[in-house]
C-alpha cells in the first residue's frame, strides 16, 4: 500500500484498525481486506494489541480494543459538532422513519461519524466509525463536490449496495467549504428509485441546521 502520510508504519497501522470497525477477523482475513504482508500485519496486530487498541476475542478473532474508547470519548467531547449532529440525525430519523449518517471526507474515503438505525425491521445499517470510498454513495459524492440538485441534493440507487438507495446534502463551514455529508439511507422499496424527492429537502434542512451551528 501506498503511504498517505508519509509514515507508513502508522498508515499501515491505521488501515488494519479500519478493517477491524466492522466485525472481528481472522489473521488471514486481516491479511486479506488490507493487502499487507502476513509477517507485517501479524506485527501491527500484536504492536496494537501491546497497546490496547486492539485485543482478541473470545474465539481468538482481532477485535478493536478498549484504548480506543477512551480516545474516542474524548474525541466526541473535543468536538461539540458531533452532538448537535447526532440531535439533528436523531430527528430526521424519527421524521423519516430511516436510517441517518453523518460522514466526514478522511484521505481517500468517507468515516461515518454518527449512524442512526430505522425503526423498521428491514433496514440499512452503517457502523459508526466504519470507513468507505468516497467514489460511490451519495455522501461520498458530496464530499467530493458533485454537482448538487437545484434542490441542494444528491441521490443514489443501487450505487454502492443493490437494493439501497439514499440522498445526500452537504454540511459547509463559515467559508462555505463542505466539511461533512448529512444522509438518509435505506431499502429501495421504501426509499422509492427517486429518494431526493421523497427526502431531500429534510435532509437539506438538518443539513442546512448544522451549517448554522458551525457558523455560529
Amino acid at each position: 500500500m501506498d503511504s498517505v502520510s508519509g509514515v507508513g508504519v502508522l498508515d499501515k497501522a491505521f488501515v488494519v484498525m479500519n478493517a477491524l470497525v466492522t466485525r472481528p477477523l481472522s489473521l488471514a482475513e486481516v491479511i486479506d481486506a488490507t493487502d499487507i504482508p502476513r509477517a507485517t500485519c501479524h506485527r501491527l496486530l500484536s504492536a496494537l494489541e501491546h497497546h490496547g487498541a486492539v485485543r482478541r476475542n473470545n474465539d481468538g478473532l482481532y477485535c478493536l480494543g478498549p484504548t480506543l474508547l477512551g480516545l474516542g470519548r474524548g474525541a466526541e467531547v473535543q468536538f461539540p459538532f458531533l452532538e448537535r449532529a447526532r440531535e439533528v440525525a436523531t430527528e430526521l430519523r424519527d421524521r423519516t422513519g430511516e436510517s441517518v449518517q453523518v460522514f466526514v471526507a478522511e484521505t481517500d474515503g468517507r468515516r461515518c461519524v454518527v449512524s442512526l438505525e430505522s425503526p423498521n425491521g428491514l433496514r440499512w445499517i452503517v457502523p459508526e466509525g466504519a470507513l468507505f470510498p468516497l467514489a460511490r454513495g451519495s455522501a461520498g459524492r458530496v464530499l467530493t463536490g458533485s454537482r448538487l440538485s437545484a434542490a441542494g441534493w444528491i441521490e443514489s440507487v443501487e450505487e454502492r449496495v443493490k437494493g439501497v438507495a439514499s440522498v445526500s446534502a452537504p454540511i459547509v463551514d463559515v467559508d462555505g467549504t463542505v466539511i461533512a455529508a448529512v444522509s438518509v439511507s435505506g431499502p429501495l422499496e421504501r426509499m422509492s428509485t427517486s429518494p431526493g424527492t421523497k427526502f431531500g429537502s429534510i435532509v437539506v434542512r438538518g443539513a442546512k441546521t448544522l451549517s448554522e451551528f458551525l457558523a455560529s
